[in-house]
């Protein structure tokens, strides 16, 4: 009997199935390392400031090298282009881990190594992006999509409870050296997956040619265009949240490394219910208003985390936020997806990754700050305020932008 649910035909496909497959395991390190690099930057200075800044150095160079890595993408071969970042992920897991086991760490060279991570992000972010479309026929390409996004936040909870686990024992080093095994079984997995190289145009270009043409698509695009505003405000304020959890955990509930993993793991597990269920529908039709009322969905729950002293109502309201975060940048990346241009796909798909990866580099230090002076708490109430504003400007547009990104 043939396969027909959208959700299981996408694992029928070879590539797909070897390549998702490969990196999810990865994708659940990767978490346990962040929430390590969190923990330790904390335990090193306990100071918001010190996060938010470890935290940009991961997420900063998306800001500056998104549009480059987009070119790079749509120009040559993405599956070499993503081993190549692979490889180089493996290098910076190990020294991550051997210079903390050692006790050599400092947070300068925290701050360097993540650093080494965040130039390779672009270049990872755009290839994958440009992988997946090819592993997949176009019917069922929004459940890839959304599916690709339910496995990594299904890794955004397992993650971090097993990061909980590792850190009181091992320390956050533990957590460095197995995501340096994570790392190793994606990149035998990309060695498996069989893609012919796109074929690109040998016309000679500049990169500021191509990058001013996705510019020119994009602001030409009602849909497009509205959406990654949208995405911007949200992931400039709100997504510092999840990079903020350890403050939380240790100066607002004081529950430490215990409390850091009911923190982040409510968030994953609430996003990866948000991404299945958009995985499941199997259609883009409707993902336009997902995005609205994710908007103020996540308003109201940052109002409601900062509003509660109590880590297990916290923990749910934690889970509200990373449903609402995540319903609305996976329809966003669907929408996208499944109306760009296949000419334009690196390079739009770059500012998308600009947007949903760089900008939160500049909440990190904004929302850090202001929480050094006023709190955590009444920093991330001012959040929820922003949030509710974007909802509000956007909410006269939802007919239009429906109408260009839901065309059949």
């Amino acid at each position: 009997m043939a396969v027909t649910h959208p959700l299981l035909r996408v694992w029928t496909h070879r590539n797909y199935a070897y390549y998702i497959g490969g990196m999810t395991p990865n994708l659940a390190t990767l978490w346990m390392q962040r929430v390590g690099l969190g923990w330790l930057a904390w335990e090193l200075t306990e100071s918001p400031i010190w996060l938010g800044v470890v935290a940009a150095a991961d997420l900063a160079p998306m800001l500056f090298l998104a549009p480059l890595a987009g070119v790079v993408t749509d120009r040559g071969d993405p599956l070499r282009q993503q081993r190549i970042c692979v490889a180089v992920e493996i290098l910076q897991a190990l020294a991550l881990g051997v210079f903390t086991l050692l006790g050599l760490m400092t947070i300068e060279l925290l701050f360097a190594l993540s650093l080494v991570l965040g130039f390779v992000h672009p270049f990872a972010s755009t290839s994958r992006h440009a992988i997946v479309p090819a592993t997949v026929p176009r019917d069922i390409f929004s459940t890839a999509v959304a599916l690709d996004s339910a496995l990594f936040n299904a890794s955004r909870f397992l993650g971090p409870a097993l990061a909980g686990l590792i850190i009181p024992f091992y320390g956050a080093g533990g957590t460095f050296i197995v995501n340096a095994i994570g790392c190793s079984i994606f990149f035998w997995a990309l060695f498996q997956v069989d893609l012919v190289p796109p074929k690109r145009s040998r016309e000679r270009r500049s990169v500021w040619s191509d990058v001013t043409a996705s510019t020119t698509y994009i602001r030409g695009h009602v849909g497009i265009a509205v959406l990654f505003v949208l995405l911007a405000v949200i992931s400039t304020f709100a997504r510092p949240l999840q990079d903020m959890l350890p403050g939380f955990s240790g100066q607002v509930f004081d529950k430490g490394a215990v409390g850091l993993a009911w923190l982040t793991s409510s968030m994953g597990i609430g996003a990866m219910t948000s991404a299945i269920w958009i995985a499941a529908r199997g259609r883009v039709a409707g993902l336009t208003y997902s995005v609205v009322l994710g908007c103020l969905g996540l308003a109201l729950s940052i109002a409601g985390f900062v509003a509660t002293s109590n880590l297990y109502v916290a923990s749910l309201f934690s889970a509200l936020c990373g449903f609402t975060m995540n319903s609305m940048s996976t329809s966003v990346q669907a929408l996208v997806q499944s109306t760009v241009d296949d000419n334009m796909r690196g390079r739009v798909m770059a500012f998308y990754t600009l947007i949903y990866r760089g900008t939160p580099a500049i909440g990190a230090l904004l929302v850090g700050g202001l929480a050094e002076f006023a709190g955590l708490r009444w920093a991330f109430a001012a959040v929820a305020v922003i949030c509710l504003l974007a909802w509000l400007l956007v909410l006269g547009k939802r007919r239009a932008m429906k109408g260009a990104l839901e065309k059949a």
